[in-house]
């Protein structure tokens, strides 16, 4: 659910505080912060923040384009660590075997699939225990 539009956008007082004092004085360090639900407003804009991700601070610097947003959005809190070192192998092998052709009469590698005849292979066994 959405914010009531007569209460307007929430921004946290400390953080309009921090704004208006650094504005008045013209330093240029970032301004550090905890509120990922503040909404971004234009006054906000060319001001550089650190925000908290739950672990370490992101660098922001506001641009125009981000007026009306929450300061959270742009401070990712998960971070993807990549797939399992299996998956990256059976990828690599992959590219390796469609961007060098085989040679004319050349065996294919050991991953490779033959090209379906559309007989059912049968299976080895019975599904009885033994």
């Amino acid at each position: 659910m959405s914010r009531s539009v007569w209460k307007g956008p929430f921004v946290d007082p400390s953080l309009i505080k921090k704004v208006e004092k650094q504005k008045n004085k013209g330093a240029s360090t970032p301004i550090k912060t905890w509120s990922r639900k503040s909404t971004i407003i234009p006054e906000f804009v060319g001001i550089s923040f650190l925000i908290h991700n739950g672990k370490k601070f992101i660098p922001i610097k506001i641009s125009e384009e981000m007026v009306g947003h929450k300061l959270g959005e742009f401070s990712p809190t998960r971070q993807f660590a990549g797939h399992t070192p299996a998956d990256k192998k059976a990828a690599a092998d992959a590219a390796a075997s469609i961007s060098a052709p085989a040679a004319p009469g050349a065996k294919k590698p050991a991953g490779t699939i033959a090209p379906a005849t559309g007989a059912i292979p049968k299976e080895k066994g019975s599904d009885a225990k033994k």
